[in-house]
C-alpha cells in the first residue's frame, strides 16, 4: 500500500518536473526571440530641430540634412573665437570630441588656447558653402576667415576646413578636424 502511494506521488512530481521544464524552455526560447528582434530593430529619436523641417535620427546612419545642420554648428563654434571666451570655447568642442579622438583634440585645442590667451586676435568664420558625405562622414566646409586685432581686420582670406565624425548608436561625435588647402580655382569653372 505504501508502494502505492510512494509511486503516485513520484509520478506527481515527475509531471511537475516535466512541466516547469517544458515551461522554462518556453520561457528561454521567447526571450531570446524578444532579445533577438530588440538587436536588430531601428531605433530613431526625433530631434526638436531648431529649423523648419522635421528630422529624425536613426541607428542606421546619418541623414546628410543632421550631418549639415551638426557641421555647420560645430564650424561655427570652432572657427569663432575670442581670447575671452577661450575656455568656454575648448570646453564646448570636446563635448562633441568622440572618446576615441578626445586626447587628440583636446592637445589641439590647448595649443590654440595657449596660443591665442592674452591677445587682442579674434577670429570670425563666414561660412559660404558646404558639402557633407553621410557614407565617409566628413564634411567641408569653405568660407572667409577674418583675423581680428582689436577691431581691425589684419586678414580675410578664403578657406576650407574638413570635419571627420564617427557614428555610434545614435550619438554623432566629433572624431578630427583640419584646414585643407585652397581649391584650385581652374578646377572649379570645369
Amino acid at each position: 500500500m505504501f508502494s502505492d502511494i510512494s509511486h503516485e506521488r513520484q509520478q506527481s512530481l515527475l509531471r511537475q518536473r516535466n512541466l516547469f521544464a517544458l515551461t522554462s524552455a518556453g520561457l528561454g526560447l521567447a526571450l531570446v526571440i524578444a532579445g533577438s528582434l530588440a538587436a536588430t530593430r531601428d531605433r530613431e529619436v526625433v530631434l526638436v530641430p531648431t529649423v523648419p523641417k522635421t528630422l529624425t535620427v536613426s541607428s542606421t546612419g546619418v541623414e546628410a540634412d543632421y550631418l549639415e545642420l551638426v557641421t555647420r554648428d560645430a564650424a561655427l563654434v570652432l572657427l569663432n573665437r575670442s581670447p575671452e571666451g577661450l575656455d568656454y570655447w575648448m570646453n564646448e568642442i570636446l563635448k562633441l570630441a568622440d572618446p576615441a579622438s578626445y586626447g587628440r583634440l583636446k592637445a589641439e585645442l590647448v595649443r590654440i588656447v595657449e596660443e591665442q590667451r592674452g591677445s587682442d586676435v579674434t577670429q570670425a568664420f563666414v561660412i559660404r558653402s558646404m558639402t557633407v558625405d553621410p557614407k565617409r562622414l566628413t564634411s567641408d566646409v569653405t568660407g572667409t576667415l577674418k583675423t581680428f586685432v582689436g577691431a581691425q581686420v589684419i586678414a580675410s582670406d578664403e578657406r576650407r576646413f574638413r570635419f571627420s565624425w564617427t557614428y555610434r548608436g545614435l550619438r554623432l561625435a566629433l572624431a578630427g578636424f583640419a584646414q585643407l588647402p585652397p581649391q584650385d580655382k581652374s578646377k572649379e569653372a570645369q
